[in-house]
């Protein structure tokens, strides 16, 4: 046994920093085997980046270099050699190789080369492996660190973190685009959000958030929409408007784009990433003042993805932000526990926060007065009685009270400009795909 087999394993990332002569023990993918007339090099790759290995003819295993495939698990035991030509500057030789698992089967495509070359369809139907690639994986490394800006932001304001169940009893916004399952011979549905618990839960912590999936069964096929997405959830009382939930949003996004460049800086640099700036107050408009600059008739009832896309541009020419928040949605457009706009009440004290020219986040200030549940859900022609369980919280006494849902692929997608939100969603779900 060599002098380094007992040696603790070296990540990739960490072999720059090593004294030459220092022992090495490397385990992960080979990622690029290329064998030259008179040295070879062998490219290891584990979760925190690749590091060069350098195999010469005197050297025990250049004859068994025929033999290795790129894909299979190694542990590489060799030593540190400074190279200026090397990843940071330092390589490993006199390598010794043991094998973690078989023999790996050729992948899709090559994954050491510097893009994933082949269509969607392809990098979907194989996602176990194509996920592999440096440059597609730092799509998910990039959620990953915004989910955990998210939850570090809003803890740091007092938010409670929550679970709500994702089987339901009835529908959450309506009963259109639910999934219906057989639930011990009973008709349930999987949660289109988490909406009427987070709620709830306001009457408990006052300020609570989730990370979690929400499902809604869009009949359409877009590079938009996904059955299945990640929702960032947030619900806080004791608000005096739709604007201070927009505030605390405001620290939420700072948050998730603060922990991308603090936690997520090498796959920022490998996607070359223009990072967004959260400015000190999201820009505001009225819905009315948006169709003015979208060029949109003023009775048009929502905004379309052109509309979105002519305000985004405004905001960035006028406030230089690539966020924008349009306010007062018309009531028609807002689910029934949304309030109105006190003075104008057409009008809803609700936003939508477009970010680079797409919607992004919806939000705003829900009723909290028990009569006024009543009064918006007999107004549907519905029964109060089909809302009990979501009321209790509201008979019993709950506080002004707002919130918002944030997608975190659709925010991943606009953050690196893919054009479809299957590119940055780890297994995506839609109206054709139910696998891998």
């Amino acid at each position: 046994m060599s002098d380094h087999a007992s040696a603790p394993r070296t990540l990739a990332a960490d072999v720059s920093g090593l004294e030459a002569g220092a022992p090495v023990v490397l385990q992960g993918w080979l990622h690029r085997k290329r064998v030259l007339a008179s040295v070879a090099f062998l490219v290891i790759r584990d979760r925190s980046g690749l590091s060069q290995v350098v195999v010469r003819p005197e050297d025990a295993l250049f004859e068994q270099l025929g033999d290795l495939r790129e894909e299979t698990v190694f542990t590489v035991r060799g030593v540190a050699s400074a190279n200026d030509a090397a990843p940071g500057g330092i390589e490993v030789v006199s390598p010794e190789l043991t094998a973690l698992c078989d023999p790996a089967a050729p992948p899709p495509v090559e994954l050491w080369r510097p893009k994933l070359n082949t269509g969607l369809p392809t990098i979907l139907d194989h996602a176990p492996v194509m996920w592999r690639h440096p440059v597609q994986r730092a799509g998910w490394e990039l959620a990953s660190a915004a989910m955990q800006g998210f939850r570090s932001s809003l803890s740091d304001l007092g938010f409670t973190e929550i679970q709500t169940p994702k089987i339901v009893s009835s529908a959450t916004e309506s009963g259109a685009n639910v999934f219906q399952v057989d639930y011990f011979d009973r008709k349930a549905f999987l949660a289109q959000s988490p909406q009427f618990y987070k709620q709830q839960m306001v009457g408990v912590f006052e300020r609570v958030f989730e990370v979690g999936p929400v499902f809604r069964a869009e009949p359409h096929d877009t590079a938009r929409h996904l059955a299945e997405y990640v929702s960032l959830d947030a619900e806080l009382g004791f608000i005096e408007d739709h604007r201070d939930v927009l505030a605390v949003l405001r620290e939420a996004l700072a948050g998730m784009v603060g922990a991308i460049e603090t936690t997520a800086a090498p796959a920022v640099e490998r996607l070359k990433l223009e990072l967004p700036r959260v400015p000190d107050e999201i820009p505001v408009i009225h819905f009315s003042r948006a169709l003015e600059i979208a060029g949109a008739p003023a009775d048009e009832p929502d905004l379309a993805p052109a509309h979105e896309r002519a305000i985004g541009e405004w905001a960035k020419a006028e406030h230089g932000s690539d966020f924008v928040a349009v306010e007062g949605y018309p009531m028609a457009k807002r689910p029934f526990y949304t309030h109105p706009q006190p003075s104008d009440p057409r009008w809803s004290n609700s936003f939508d926060i477009l970010f680079r020219g797409l919607e992004l986040v919806t939000g705003g200030q829900r009723l909290h007065r028990y009569s006024d549940y009543v009064a918006a859900i007999e107004a549907r022609g519905e029964k109060v009685e089909s809302y009990a369980d979501y009321l209790q919280a509201f008979e019993h006494g709950m506080p002004p009270h707002g919130g918002w849902a944030i997608g975190l692929e659709r925010f991943v997608a606009r953050l690196t400009g893919a054009e479809n939100v299957r590119q940055v969603t780890l297994f995506p779900r839609d109206l054709n795909r139910l696998s891998p």
